[in-house]
């Protein structure tokens, strides 16, 4: 093992019983980098950060870190003065009735820091995660985004050599979570330290030197995310296409992922370059070939029959005419390469839909109406006269950080929880007075508790038939289609607890849908699903708004689930502060702030802190690349090579990007949070 080496695992196995967690792992972490391990929940990365940090015992394999091999507890002990360990969940390496200072000051002693020198680390930990005027408040009364600020400064208050970070940003919503990576690429930068961090965001793997891809127990790709993108080459294309609900199934036709984000699609087109994938897609719509970017007019849609392996689609013969419009052609993202790695192993993107003979939900009055909802505990108003509209078959996001009120929302507009005031109507019930006729006519994905882990497959299903009153007969037959919406087949007698995690969502939302509900809520039903199970997870919701008219209310922290939505509100301290679809709000934010830049460059820490300071207060890292709005986009241009050049910091390129929702998102939060401190 070279001075140069941090971690090295070779053939690293664990097992929980008859389940292989992790299987045959090998990995090597160079000094000073931080590496990222990407996967979605039970994809085998706990189990080894916690073998790495010396806290759990492995069945073959070794472990070596700072060249002391981790084979017993006397090894491990060698080498944890030197570990700062971060475990997944907000909060749990917290004390929930200590006060921010009382955790920090715990971790210091516990790490044997010298008193004057704990003084001064949290002095400057605390500012730099702006905890520093809520230190004397009680870790359980902090929002989530603030307990893993916490946990961060207790993990890193003693100055380790490796930081562990497990999923430090599930859960997070997008500006704690800009601000979490804000904080540790700073400290890296500064102190030198080497960090192995895990996440289920894909997004966030651009912050990482280096990746290993985890799916199953097994490493599926290591490299840079540049390398990674690389594997599988193709294009990402953007556009509108009408009738949407008809040009969805001809595209998925061809491209497999294939997806529907509000009003636009989202097609990557894997092997071809930007005018072959335009092309391509001109014909599966039946088109004729256009220019890339050129206007495209209408024309029939005539029967056909893809295959693709053993696979057949056929879309039906209609006369319904296709128009595409606003083309936008990219490289694809890594979660665009991690998902065609995955179907190369035979992953299925593909959901199935049996016929169930139910009428869809028709209704031109509002499926969902808040007016001047408000709950109030003791001073604290949770949510404050928030109002919105949701049509029957639409999607509507409601957005917000940690503690803005949107799970307060949700239980006063289902019964759960009375209002202090204001007016809700859900499926056409008052929701005040309604009682069970609001519970017959809505479904409930809850963000902690949806299925009995216990119970069987079908027993979970039937159960909540029975709960939903319908006779065996229709029991039968919506326990077949939920089954089949959910790829359920094969595992109709296992445990619950026992599916995989993209399953057991599924399941979940079959047990929401079993008595075919007219509304339908879903309080961040994706959390830790791996990117197959999302994508097919967001296919069954577009379906069942656009094929049988189900309103359907999601709250999310991952801004790219928010583009799927129709229309968003976003709430801020127990107040919607906008409400409008996606696009509007990206045009808004572009209207007020200027065009997004994507500056890479060789420092990225020292980088966006000379831009700051240069008045780009807008600039924040982007894995390897700052990113910084600009209202003089060509002005600036010019401006930024010397601002860096004083810096010491080498501008690679820059080039002009779409804003994203998590753009959006941070934008706004970050400028309401400003004005509630009284800061320009």
């Amino acid at each position: 093992m070279s001075a140069e080496t941090a971690i090295r695992v070779e053939g690293f196995t664990k097992r929980y019983g008859k389940r292989v967690a992790a299987d045959g792992l090998a990995l090597e972490v160079k000094r000073g980098e931080i590496y990222g391990l990407v996967g979605a929940d039970g994809a085998g990365k706990s189990s080894l950060m916690k073998a790495i940090a010396g806290v759990l015992s492995f069945d073959g394999g070794t472990v070596d870190v700072f060249g002391t091999r981790i084979d017993s507890a006397r090894a491990a002990e060698q080498v944890k003065q030197r570990i700062g360990f971060l475990p997944q969940g907000l909060g749990l390496n917290l004390y929930p009735d200590l006060s921010i200072d009382e955790n920090v000051d715990f971790f210091g002693r516990l790490r044997l820091v010298p008193a004057d020198v704990l003084a001064e680390r949290k002095r400057v930990l605390l500012g730099m995660t702006r905890l520093d005027a809520f230190r004397h408040r009680p870790m359980r009364q902090l929002s989530g985004g603030m307990k893993q600020k916490l946990g961060l400064v207790c993990t890193l208050i003693h100055e380790p050599d490796l930081v562990i970070l497990d999923e430090p940003t599930t859960g997070v919503d997008p500006v704690s979570r800009r601000d979490f990576w804000a904080i540790l690429g700073r400290l890296l930068e500064e102190k030198g330290v080497t960090a192995l961090v895990s996440t289920a965001y894909l997004d966030e793997a651009d912050r990482f030197h280096r990746v290993s891809l985890f799916h199953e127990g097994k490493v599926m790709g290591e490299g840079t995310p540049a390398e990674l993108v690389a594997v599988v080459p193709g294009t990402l294309a953007l556009f509108r296409a009408e009738p949407q609900a008809e040009a969805l199934p001809r595209l998925k036709a061809r491209f497999p992922q294939t997806e529907a984000m509000g009003t636009w699609l989202r097609v990557f087109a894997e092997g071809l370059d930007a005018t072959a994938a335009r092309a391509a897609v001109d014909a599966c719509l039946d088109q004729p070939a256009h220019p890339v970017g050129s206007a495209v007019g209408r024309t029939s849609v005539r029967q056909t029959t893809v295959s693709e392996g053993d696979r057949r689609t056929e879309v039906r013969p209609t006369d319904t005419a296709i128009r595409l419009t606003d083309w936008f052609a990219r490289e694809p993202e890594l979660e665009d390469v991690f998902v065609a790695m995955l179907r190369q192993r035979g992953a299925k993107l593909e959901s199935v839909f049996p016929e169930d003979g139910l009428t869809p939900h028709t209704s031109t009055a509002p499926a969902i109406e808040a007016r001047e909802l408000t709950r109030v505990f003791g001073d604290f108003r949770a949510a404050d006269a928030v109002s919105f509209r949701v049509p029957q078959g639409e999607i509507f996001g409601l957005l917000g950080a940690n503690g803005a009120g949107k799970t307060t929302v949700i239980k006063m507009l289902t019964g759960i929880l009375k209002p202090s005031s204001g007016f809700g109507m859900v499926a056409g019930a008052d929701m005040r007075t309604a009682g069970w006729a609001i519970k017959e006519r809505i479904g409930y994905m809850s963000q902690a508790f949806s299925l009995y882990h216990d119970l069987s497959v079908v027993e979970n299903i039937r159960l909540y038939a029975g709960i939903y009153g319908l006779d065996d007969r229709a029991a039968r037959r919506r326990t077949d289609w939920v089954i089949g919406m959910a790829g359920l087949a094969g595992f109709e007698n296992d445990a619950a607890g026992r599916l995989p995690m993209g399953l057991r969502q599924r399941l979940a939302l079959g047990c929401a849908l079993v008595h075919q509900p007219q509304v339908l809520f879903l309080d961040e039903p994706t959390s830790g699903v791996d990117p197959i199970g999302r994508r097919v997870f967001w296919d069954i919701l577009f379906h069942l708004s656009r094929r049988e008219g189900v309103a359907i209310l999601v709250t999310t922290h991952y801004m790219g689930e928010a583009e799927h939505c129709d229309h968003l509100a976003l709430m801020f301290a127990g107040k919607v502060v906008a409400d409008a679809s996606p696009e509007q709000m990206k045009q808004a934010v572009t209207a007020e702030a200027g065009q997004l830049l994507e500056l890479r460059v060789d420092r990225p820490a020292p980088a966006q802190a000379a831009l700051v300071d240069a008045g780009f207060a807008s600039a924040v890292l982007h894995g390897r690349a700052v990113h910084l709005l600009s209202k003089a986009a060509d002005a600036d241009l010019a401006r930024l090579p010397g601002i860096l050049a004083a810096a010491g910091v080498q501008l690679q390129s820059v080039q002009p990007r779409p804003l994203s929702m998590e753009d959006v998102f941070v934008h706004q939060v970050s400028a309401l949070e400003a004005a509630q401190r009284g800061t320009p």
